[in-house]
C-alpha cells in the first residue's frame, strides 16, 4: 500500500546538467533533419496518426457492411422460401 502524501508537499524537481540538455536538443534536431516528426517521440500517447485513424474507420465501416450483407442474405432466403 502506498502512503498518501501530505497536502502541500511537493515532489523534488529533477535537475539535469547543461551537457544533458545540449545533447537532448542536438538529438531532436538530428531527428527532425532526418524527417521524423515530433509526434514520433512518444508512440502510444496522444491521438493516432492519420493512417491509423483511417484504418480504424475503414474497419468499422467494413463491419457494418458485413452485417448489412448478412441481413440481406437472410431476407432473400426468407422471401425465396415464401414464394415457392
Amino acid at each position: 500500500m502506498s502512503k498518501a502524501k501530505p497536502s502541500g508537499s511537493r515532489r523534488a524537481r529533477r535537475a539535469f546538467s547543461s551537457e544533458f540538455k545540449v545533447e537532448a536538443v542536438r538529438l531532436m534536431r538530428e531527428r527532425r533533419a532526418a524527417g521524423a516528426s515530433g509526434r514520433d517521440g512518444f508512440p502510444g500517447n496522444g491521438p493516432p496518426p492519420g493512417s491509423e485513424a483511417e484504418v480504424r474507420r475503414l474497419q468499422r465501416e467494413n463491419a457494418v457492411l458485413r452485417q448489412e450483407r448478412d441481413f440481406l442474405k437472410k431476407a432473400a432466403a426468407f422471401f425465396a422460401k415464401e414464394s415457392r
